[in-house]
């Protein structure tokens, strides 16, 4: 199996930023306070703006420092994305893309968007080796494919369309060949006693 050392330094980078804008956010929350952001969502028309105050700050605070620390990641991954399609549907998706446009603030969906699907990639596909998720829950590797001799797989071969080499038939003795034994004759393959008749 290849090392991907350049893939687990990229994937540890992305998820420090990513983790560290959640994190950010999610402690902004605590500081202003849930009954404060519960207040601002129900201004927004966010659905429940009490239980989805709460969600939002525990969700970005712990799962900001699960990003970043790389541990249970499907977990924090899938909750951060389900945070961020919530807020892509509620809040910005009639704004339009940019949050600033022309020096006015409009609050797009492009911040969240790309947050919730960097979110959705590491509950997909993990945070690289350089996690705490890859040191307490190693993927095993996957087994190589069979290689002979020739230094090509015989499964790369067939997808090529080759077809496999078949073997050369055993060579039959002609017609001619006579092999004496010490009791018994051979004459065209077939076995005659050295002293009994002759073959019709």
């Amino acid at each position: 199996m290849r090392t991907r050392p350049l893939y687990d330094l990229v994937a540890l980078l992305a998820r420090i930023g990513v983790g560290g804008v959640f994190l950010a956010h999610g402690w902004q929350k605590i500081q202003v306070g849930v009954t404060a952001t519960a207040e601002g969502f129900d201004r927004m028309d966010v659905p429940a703006p009490t239980a989805a105050a709460i969600y939002a700050t525990f969700a970005e605070l712990l799962g900001g420092l699960a990003l970043i620390a790389g541990i249970g990641l499907p977990v924090a991954g899938t909750l951060l994305f389900l945070e961020m399609a919530g807020a892509l549907v509620f809040v910005h998706a009639g704004n339009g893309p940019f949050l600033v446009d022309g020096g006015r603030v409009e609050n797009g969906f492009e911040l969240v968007l790309v947050l919730g699907l960097a979110s959705l990639l590491f509950a997909a596909g993990g945070g690289g080796r350089l996690s705490l998720d890859q040191r307490l829950f190693p993927r095993a590797a996957p087994e190589a494919p069979e290689t002979p001799a020739g230094g090509r797989s015989r499964r790369l071969r067939r997808k090529r369309g080759k077809p496999p080499v078949a073997e050369p038939p055993e060579e039959i003795p002609p017609p001619t060949d006579v092999v004496d034994g010490d009791r018994d004759v051979f004459v065209a393959g077939r076995r005659r006693p050295a002293d009994g008749p002759g073959l019709p």
